[in-house]
C-alpha cells in the first residue's frame, strides 16, 4: 500500500476517533480511543517497513 495514503488513512480515523473523544468525554471511551490509535500506529510501522525476502 502506497504509505501516504495509509498516512491519509490513519490521520482521517484518528480525527473521527478524537472529535468522537471530544464530544463524549468519558474516561472509558477515550481509553478505548488511545488503545485503537495505537494498534492502528503499530500496524502503520510494521507494515510499512520493507520487507527482505
Amino acid at each position: 500500500m502506497n504509505p501516504i495514503l495509509a498516512l491519509f488513512a490513519y490521520a482521517a480515523l484518528a480525527a473521527f476517533l478524537l472529535i468522537l473523544a471530544f464530544e463524549v468525554p468519558s474516561p472509558d471511551l477515550v481509553i478505548v480511543i488511545l488503545i485503537t490509535l495505537a494498534l492502528v500506529a503499530y500496524d502503520f510501522v510494521t507494515s510499512s517497513r520493507n520487507k527482505r525476502h
